[in-house]
């Protein structure tokens, strides 16, 4: 493995504080979420950075690498070209699913809309071994693999994420992006010591660090960056930085924007931090035995069977669809921790439809979320969130809302962006729609 780029102290760019990231002091690099940069249409934002010498990594969030499925060829295709847009110098992804379902299961194919922890189990690591050699084979540059936080824990698990996480990187030479809220998180939701998980992971193979705030409810971590960084989160930082030097370390912060004086304090502590850690003599001596000097993608290992795949599909759909979808809790899992993910995906998936079509809560107003989140008991996500705002609003007007200025504003919004009207299965209900309609004309 080539040694990975020295990138700095970066922020993630956001469409929000682009003005403002431009003109933060002492940003080394940004990192824009892949699948809201068109790579014929890059933001003016972005090009104005790049001209200034600024890298920018595309951070990809729709792959799925740790389903059961083999990577979608045009999802790696449009990453990868995005990397050669944006002139990156890597490209990084999760060590997550996100949809479940399909062939594999003879089943609906169902969306997360959101990242889902893999089983760290033999089968789930084969499987995550094989898509991501064929995630790098298929991308001009290097990639790196990120953790997550998760608010639940699989049954029957083999590996901690340390050794999950090493065997990873031993057996693919994929580098990783180390998200230290993220190991808080888990910290606080399933108990597992983050200094125990950086003892086990092979630390030189990182490509860099993610940083970011959240907030605690009723025992429970939420990762919601859209708060500060606490205290923690530095304190896991430090214990990596002490270890080994981060070639990057990123200020990620998605939502509920503060002024850019806050981001700036957030990030001057994220430098001292670093600077005050230094690595330790010997800290670096459990991940030295990791066999990460090959070439990226060149230990291909045997191909998986397609019964290890199928056993993690029906998994991963077992549980995403008792998720989004309302069935019996798989065996082994924990109800009130199931429960509160079921909770947070549909809310997740009220505020990312409210940010793609705008036009629905304003249309609204304050009835917005709570019928979207009813919708979304009985109407899980097939295909994306643009799909699901259209899915949304047909919903509504098939169910019959009162006529009003509403229901004239929604229709309209809903005509232009799919063409023909939904029909009704009832034909009296289709009746006195086309007659309405026709009245509306006059």
């Amino acid at each position: 493995m080539r040694q990975p780029t020295r990138l700095g102290t970066g922020i993630g760019w956001r469409p929000e504080i682009a003005e403002a990231v431009e003109r933060m002091p002492g940003i080394d690099w940004v990192e824009a979420v892949a699948e809201n940069v068109c790579p014929g249409h890059v933001p003016e934002s972005l090009l104005r950075l790049r001209e200034r010498g600024v890298t920018v990594v595309p951070h990809g969030v729709s792959l799925g690498l740790g389903g059961a499925d083999r990577p979608d060829e045009s999802r790696l295709t449009a990453l990868a070209e995005r990397a050669e847009a944006l002139g990156s110098p890597l490209v990084t992804e999760h060590i997550a699913f996100v949809r479940a379902g399909g062939p594999l299961t003879a089943s609906p194919l169902l969306e997360a809309g959101h990242l889902l922890p893999v089983p760290r189990t033999r089968d789930a690591l084969d499987v995550l071994c094989e898509n991501i050699r064929a995630a790098q084979a298929a991308l001009p540059v290097p990639l790196a693999v990120e953790n997550i936080a998760a608010l639940i824990s699989w049954p029957g698990e083999e590996m901690t994420e340390g050794q999950f996480l090493y065997d990873l990187v031993d057996r693919t030479g994929v580098r990783l992006l180390i998200d230290v809220a993220n190991l808080h998180t888990n910290h606080v939701n399933r108990g597992e010591d983050p200094a125990k998980a950086l003892d086990e992971l092979p630390v030189e193979a990182i490509a860099y660090v993610h940083v970011a705030g959240g907030f605690e409810r009723d025992g429970v971590w939420h990762d919601s960056h859209a708060h500060p960084v606490p205290r923690p989160v530095l304190d896991i930082l430090a214990d990596l930085a002490s270890r080994v030097t981060p070639p990057g370390v990123l200020l990620e912060r998605d939502e509920n924007f503060p002024e850019p004086a806050e981001l700036e304090r957030e990030l001057a502590a994220i430098r001292e931090t670093l600077e005050q850690a230094g690595p330790l003599p010997g800290g670096t001596a459990r991940a030295a035995s990791v066999r990460v000097s090959s070439p990226v993608g060149t230990n291909a290992g045997p191909d998986v069977e397609d019964a290890t795949r199928q056993r993690l599909a029906l998994s991963q759909a077992a549980l995403l669809s008792s998720l989004v979808a309302g069935t019996p809790v798989p065996e082994g899992f924990d109800r009130v921790r199931l429960g509160m993910q079921a909770r947070a995906l549909a809310a997740k998936r009220a505020d990312v439809v409210a940010k793609v079509a705008p036009e629905l809560p304003e249309i609204l107003a304050d009835g917005y979320r709570p019928a979207f989140l009813a919708y979304a008991q009985g109407h899980p996500m097939t295909d994306g969130y643009r799909r699901d705002a259209l899915d949304f609003a047909e919903h509504l007007l098939l169910t019959g809302l009162p006529e009003g200025a509403e229901t004239r504003r929604l229709r309209d919004w809903w005509l232009e962006r799919s063409g023909p009207a939904p029909l009704s299965r009832r034909p009296g209900a289709r009746l006195a729609r086309a007659t309405r309609r026709a009245l509306l004309r006059r």
